[in-house]
C-alpha cells in the first residue's frame, strides 16, 4: 500500500496540518504531523468525513444517475439560404436498487396473483364441464320424453284404430271409402307433420353440437393463451429477480436549439412490474350472504347489507309484486322474503338488549298481601258510576258530561275489609279498547247489570273480556229499587251467555244491590273480599315499582299526567320512570282526591307529574336506576314505532294501490282529533274509522291530548280536515288561524253527538242515487202516418200526465220494445206541452215508425234520492 506523510495530504487536499490531525482524531486515528497515513486510513477518513455531511459512508449507493450528451448539426433552408443548426440533446436515466425485502414481497405477490389466476381459471373449466353436463343430460331427458310421448301416441291411435274398425262394420261402401280417403289426408299431415318436426329436432341438435363445440374450442384457445402468458411472466419475473437494479421509469430529453427557447417533454414512467398485474376475476360460485334483520330496515339499508345496488332489491320486489323506493321502510317478514328471494340467508337479531338490561335490574323482592284491584264493566247507563260513587260516598255520576263515563277513573277505598282499589269503565259501545285495558289491569271484575233493562250489547262484552282476561266474574243486579226490577231475568239472560249463578248450580256470584238506596252493597263488599282471599293475592311491597297507565292527559298548567295504578314494589317522589315512549323524574304524586302521595304501594292507583310527554294508556309504566338509559330507550321505542307505522301505512298502501284502482275514486273525510284524555281519543279514533264505508272513508288525519293548538289548525288546514275537540277548547292563535283559513271546528262532550254529526257529514259526501218515477202512461188508440213525422199514435192517457220534456218507453203486452223521447205531442191540431189523464192526443214516437194500436207509452222522470249511512 501507497503511503503518505501526514504534512503531504494536507498540502494535497488544500489544508492546515492541524485540521488534518483533528480529523483523524475524530475519525479514531491517532496521528501527529510527521507520521505516514495509508489507503485503508485514508479510506477510513473518508468515510466519516462523509457521514458528518449526510452520507452513507462505504455503502453501496442506492441510486445512480447516467447522464449522456451529444452534438449534431442541421443544415436548414430559410429564404433561400442554407444555415448551419447545432442541436444538442441531453439524456439522463436514474436506476434505484431495491431492498431485499421489496423483492421478496413483489415476488410473493406475483406468486399470489398467480395461484389466484391459476384457481379461477380452473373453476371455470370445472363450470364449463357441468353446463355441459348438464346440457347432455337436459337433451337426453327430452329424447327419453319425445319417446314416452311418441309411444303414447301410437298407442292412441291403434286404439283410434280399432275403433274406427268396430264402427266401419255398421257402415255402407260410399261412407268407407269416404272415411279412408279422410284417414289416407289424416295420416299423410300427420307423417308430413313428424318429419318437419325430426327436421327441426337435427337441426336444432346440430346448433347445439356446434355451439359446444365452439364452446370447448373457445376454451381451449383461452387456457392456451393464459399457460403461454404465464410462462412468459414466470421468465420475465426471473429475469427481474436476477438484474441488481430495477429501473425507474423516469427519461428526459431535452433539445436545446439555436434561436429558439428550450424545449422540455415530460416524463414517461414504466413501472417494471408492470407486466405482473393481474385484473379482477368474477367468482366462479355465487356468493351466499348472512344479513342480519331487526323489526325494521330501509331498502337502501338492506341493498348495503346485501353488498349489491339498491336498484336490484327493488326489481326483486317489483318481481314480487310490490312497488318500492330506496327510502321505504320494510317490516321483518317482508324484509326476510327479499333476502330468501335473492339468495341469501338471513339471522334476526335482538334490538331491545338494552331495554331487556333495565328489565333485567328488578329484583325478586319478597312478596306480601296486596289489596285487590276491581273493575266495574257494564252497558252505559246501568249505574256502574252511581254504585261506585255510593261506597266513595261522593258525587262522580253528577261530574260526567250527559251522566255517562267518558274515561277510566281509578278509586282507592278504605272498606271494613280492607283496602280496595276500583277502576270505573265506559259502558258506551266506543270504549271497547278502554273496557278491555280495564279488564287485563284487574283482580276482579263486577259486571253490573240494570233489573229493569237485563243484558245488553256492552254487557256481554264485558264478559267476553273478562273470560279472555281469565278474570273471575262477580255479577251485581242493580236498581233494585226501582218497579220493575226483575232480578230472575237478569239470572235466566247471563245464563244464555255462560254466566250461571252460584243459586242455580254455577260459579259466579250474583249481588242484588241498589246504587240509589245503598242497598245489598255491603253484600257486594264482602262477596269482593271473599274472591280476594281465595285468589291469595301478593305482590312485592319493596324495591323498584312497576305498574300500568291507567289514563293520561295533558294538563295546562302542570303539564303531561299520567294515572298509574302501581302493581308492584314501591314508587316515590324523585324515581325515574319509564313509561313507553316517555320518561322522566317524579315531581309529584297525588291521589283521586288531589292530596300528596308520599310512597304508593301495590294496587294504588296515583297520578304522577314530570313524564317528558303524555304517554299512551295501556303503557307499562316502570322505575328504572339510570336516567340517560331510560332516555336511550326511550327514544329507541320511538324510533321503532314511527318505522313500523311507516312501515304498515307502506304495505297497506302497496297491497290496496290495485284495488284503489279498480274501485274508482273513494271520497275522503279528514279529521283532526284532539281530546282531554288519550283514553277519548283511541275510543273515538277507532269509533270515526269503524264509521268508513266503500264510498266514504274516514281518516284520521291527527290526533292528540290536550288543546287545539296553531299547529293542528295548519295541519287541518293543509289537509282539508274538519277540526273536533272533545272537553277541549282551541287557544288565540289557533283560533286566528281557524278564522283566516275558514276551518270547520265542532267542539263535544258527549260521543254520541260527535258520531251523529259525523254521520251526517258522510251522508252528505256519499253520490246521489236516481230513481225512475213513472209520471203517466198513455194507450194507442189508432196509428195515422203523416208525410212529415211518421207514424202519430192517436192515444188517451190512462194514468198521470203525458209530459212533452220527458223520455219515454214504449210497451207492447207490459214488454218494453223501445225507449225514447217524444218528437211531438198535440190536442187536436194545436202542439202543447202536457196532456193530463182522461185526455186524447197525439204522440210522435221520435225515430220510431213501428207504434201499433194496443200499445202503450209510459213517461216516466228520473228523480235524485239522497243517501244516509
Amino acid at each position: 500500500m501507497a503511503e503518505v506523510s501526514i504534512q503531504k495530504l494536507a498540502d494535497d487536499i488544500g489544508t492546515s496540518v492541524e485540521r488534518l490531525v483533528q480529523q483523524f482524531a475524530d475519525a479514531g486515528i491517532k496521528k501527529s504531523a510527521g507520521e505516514q497515513v495509508n489507503e485503508v486510513e485514508k479510506k477510513t477518513l473518508l468515510d466519516h468525513l462523509s457521514k458528518q455531511h449526510g452520507g452513507r459512508g462505504n455503502d453501496e449507493p442506492k441510486r445512480m444517475t447516467l447522464s449522456r450528451k451529444s452534438t449534431s448539426t442541421l443544415n436548414v433552408k430559410s429564404s433561400g439560404k442554407s444555415r448551419a443548426v447545432t442541436v444538442e440533446v441531453r439524456k439522463k436515466r436514474t436506476y434505484v436498487k431495491r431492498s431485499d425485502a421489496e423483492v421478496a414481497r413483489l415476488a410473493e405477490e406475483a406468486k399470489k396473483a398467480e395461484e389466484e389466476r391459476l384457481a379461477a381459471i380452473e373453476a371455470e373449466r370445472q363450470a364449463a364441464e357441468e353446463a355441459k353436463k348438464a346440457a347432455q343430460e337436459k337433451a337426453q331427458k327430452e329424447a327419453e320424453a319425445r319417446a314416452k310421448k311418441a309411444e303414447e301416441e301410437k298407442a292412441h291411435r291403434e286404439a283410434q284404430k280399432q275403433k274406427e274398425k268396430e264402427e266401419e262394420k255398421h257402415l255402407s261402401p260410399e261412407e268407407l271409402a269416404e272415411r279412408e280417403k279422410v284417414r289416407a289426408e289424416t295420416e299423410k299431415l300427420r307423417l308430413q307433420q313428424e318429419s318437419e318436426a325430426q327436421r327441426k329436432l337435427e337441426e336444432e341438435a346440430k346448433k347445439a353440437e356446434e355451439a359446444a363445440r365452439k364452446l370447448a374450442e373457445e376454451n381451449e384457445r383461452r387456457w392456451k393463451e393464459e399457460e403461454e402468458k404465464r410462462k412468459k411472466q414466470e421468465a420475465e419475473e426471473v429475469h427481474l429477480h436476477s438484474s441488481r437494479y430495477a429501473q425507474e421509469a423516469e427519461d428526459k430529453e431535452d433539445l436545446q436549439v439555436e434561436r429558439s427557447s428550450r424545449r422540455r417533454k415530460g416524463k414517461k414512467k414504466k413501472d417494471a412490474g408492470a407486466g405482473l398485474q393481474h385484473g379482477f376475476n368474477k367468482p366462479a360460485a355465487p356468493v351466499e350472504r348472512i344479513v342480519r334483520l331487526g323489526e325494521t330496515v330501509t331498502v337502501g339499508e338492506l341493498a348495503n347489507r346485501l353488498a349489491v345496488k339498491s336498484k336490484e332489491v327493488i326489481k326483486t320486489m317489483m318481481k314480487m309484486g310490490e312497488m318500492a323506493t330506496i327510502n321505504q321502510v320494510l317490516d321483518q317478514d317482508t324484509a326476510i322474503l327479499v333476502v330468501e328471494e335473492m339468495g341469501h340467508k338471513y339471522e334476526l337479531v335482538n334490538e331491545n338488549a338494552l331495554e331487556d338490561e333495565l328489565l333485567s335490574e328488578q329484583g325478586n323482592d319478597e312478596k306480601s298481601s296486596r289489596a285487590p284491584v276491581v273493575t266495574i264493566m257494564g252497558h252505559v247507563d246501568h249505574g256502574k258510576t252511581s254504585l261506585l260513587d255510593y261506597i266513595r260516598k261522593a258525587k262522580v255520576a253528577d261530574g260526567e258530561a250527559g251522566g255517562i263515563t267518558q274515561h277510566i277513573g281509578a278509586y282507592s277505598v278504605e272498606t271494613e275489609n280492607g283496602k280496595i282499589t276500583f277502576l270505573d269503565t265506559p259502558g258506551h259501545a266506543a270504549f271497547t279498547a278502554m273496557r278491555a285495558r280495564g279488564a287485563t289491569a284487574t283482580d276482579i271484575v263486577v259486571l253490573v247489570v240494570a233489573s229493569d233493562d237485563g243484558v245488553m250489547p256492552q254487557t256481554k262484552e264485558a264478559v267476553q273480556h273478562a273470560k279472555a282476561a281469565g278474570v273471575p266474574l262477580i255479577v251485581a243486579v242493580n236498581k233494585m229499587d226501582k218497579e220493575g226490577a226483575d232480578p230472575e231475568r237478569v239470572r235466566s239472560e247471563l245464563s244464555q251467555i255462560e254466566v250461571i249463578s252460584e243459586e242455580w248450580g254455577g260459579e259466579y256470584q250474583f249481588v242484588n244491590v241498589s246504587a240509589k238506596t245503598g242497598m245489598g252493597v255491603d253484600e257486594l263488599l264482602e262477596a269482593i273480599s271473599l274472591q280476594a282471599e281465595v285468589l291469595d293475592l301478593q305482590a312485592a311491597s319493596t324495591g323498584a315499582a312497576k305498574g300500568l297507565v291507567i289514563e293520561s292527559r295533558l294538563d295546562k298548567g302542570r303539564g303531561p299526567v299520567a294515572s298509574v295504578l302501581v302493581q308492584e314494589g314501591q314508587l316515590k317522589a324523585g324515581d325515574i320512570m319509564l313509561c313507553g315512549l316517555e320518561y322522566g323524574r317524579i315531581r309529584a304524586m297525588k291521589d283521586e282526591n288531589g292530596h300528596d302521595v308520599a310512597v304508593a304501594g301495590p294496587s294504588t292507583p296515583v297520578e304522577i307529574l314530570g313524564l317528558s310527554g303524555v304517554p299512551a294508556a295501556g303503557d307499562d309504566a316502570l322505575v328504572v336506576s339510570d336516567e340517560r338509559k331510560a332516555r336511550e330507550v326511550a327514544s329507541k321505542r320511538s324510533i321503532k314505532q314511527r318505522e313500523l307505522k311507516l312501515a304498515r301505512q307502506q304495505k297497506s298502501k302497496l297491497e290496496n294501490m290495485f284495488a284503489n284502482m279498480e274501485a274508482g275514486n273513494v271520497s275522503e273525510l279528514n279529521v283532526v282529533l284532539k281530546a282531554d284524555v288519550q283514553g277519548s281519543v283511541e275510543a273515538i279514533a277507532d269509533s270515526l274509522t269503524g264509521l268508513s264505508t266503500e264510498e266514504v272513508k274516514v281518516i284520521i288525519v291527527g290526533s292528540g291530548v290536550g288543546g287545539i293548538t296553531e299547529t293542528d289548525a295548519s295541519l287541518a288546514a293543509a289537509s282539508g280536515a274538519i277540526l273536533v275537540g272533545f272537553n277541549v277548547r282551541a287557544d288565540a292563535t289557533a283560533r286566528k288561524v281557524i278564522e283566516s283559513e275558514e276551518i270547520d271546528l265542532r267542539y263535544y262532550s258527549v260521543i254520541y253527538d260527535l258520531l251523529d254529526e259525523v254521520k251526517q257529514a258522510m251522508s252528505g259526501m256519499l253520490s246521489p242515487e236516481f230513481k225512475q218515477q213513472i209520471i203517466g202512461l198513455a194507450e194507442v188508440r189508432d196509428v195515422f202516418k203523416s208525410p212529415k213525422l211518421g207514424a202519430i199514435a192517436g192515444c188517451m192517457v190512462t194514468e198521470g200526465i203525458i209530459k212533452r220534456s220527458n223520455p219515454i218507453r214504449v210497451l207492447r203486452d207490459n214488454v218494453v220494445i223501445y225507449e225514447g223521447e217524444l218528437e211531438s205531442l198535440r190536442r187536436f191540431k194545436d202542439d202543447v206541452q202536457e196532456v193530463r189523464n182522461g185526455m186524447e192526443c197525439g204522440i210522435g214516437v221520435k225515430n220510431y215508425n213501428d207504434v201499433k194500436v194496443g200499445d202503450q207509452i209510459e213517461v216516466f222522470e228520473i228523480v235524485e234520492v239522497k243517501r244516509q249511512i
